[in-house]
């Protein structure tokens, strides 16, 4: 077991995190090829990282390497999972069930890491008091109940921008803790909830600003 160093979550940068699940993937994917232990300057250039960063990033969470040796792949994979959450399963609930969550709903990976969506929330009486893949669909005047009552601590939003901020209301109301927002509109959530905001469009913005400026 590596050393753990006394660390706030607060306080780890964000692109850190992040990096700590491409890292993850990474790990998975080295595992599945047999290999038992990797260096980080192996590991930089097999998947195009950096190795400095890979060290820096690993080192706000404890000593993890061993001398001559490198990372034991599938311990470092279990102990990055570790950090992330993601050695537990976490009921999600989805508010939008139109085209966009319905894709979020069947997209396989969020089961893979561990998130389950565990109910659907849609105003829409043809999709209301039914249930898809054995998920319950219901009214949003039901919703904190269905988050109360599953222990549901993370929300999906996938609803128009005009209707974002009072589903993000409601959701705090009822107790949940991180909104992963794909409304393109910037909520408002108190400082104790995390919010992520999704906006594929602005990802399609940055990519056309480098096509853009790389043709002047």
């Amino acid at each position: 077991m590596p050393r753990r160093p006394a660390y706030r979550a607060s306080r780890i940068p964000e692109m850190t995190i992040h990096r700590l699940s491409v890292y993850t993937r990474c790990l998975l994917q080295l595992e599945e090829d047999g290999v038992k232990t990797i260096s980080s300057q192996e590991m930089a250039d097999r998947f195009n990282l950096n190795s400095a960063q890979v060290r820096k990033d690993l080192a706000y969470f404890g000593e993890f390497g061993v001398r001559g040796i490198g990372y034991y792949v599938a311990g470092l994979k279990a102990e990055l999972r570790r950090i992330l959450g993601l050695d537990r399963q976490w009921p999600v609930v989805l508010v939008g069930f139109g085209n966009l969550g319905s894709a979020l709903f069947h997209y396989k990976g969020f089961g893979r890491q561990g998130f389950r969506i565990a109910a659907i929330v849609d105003d829409d009486p043809a999709k209301v008091a039914r249930e898809v893949d054995s998920v319950p669909v219901v009214h949003s005047r039901d919703m904190a109940r269905e988050v109360k009552s599953r222990g549901i601590q993370i929300a999906i939003v996938a609803v128009p921008g005009e209707a974002a901020q009072g589903v993000s209301d409601k959701l705090v109301t009822a107790g949940i803790r991180a909104i992963l927002n794909f409304a393109p509109a910037r909520l408002k959530v108190p400082r104790e909830v995390r919010l992520k905001n999704v906006d594929l469009s602005i990802e399609l913005e940055t990519l056309s600003f480098y096509l853009a400026q790389g043709a002047r």
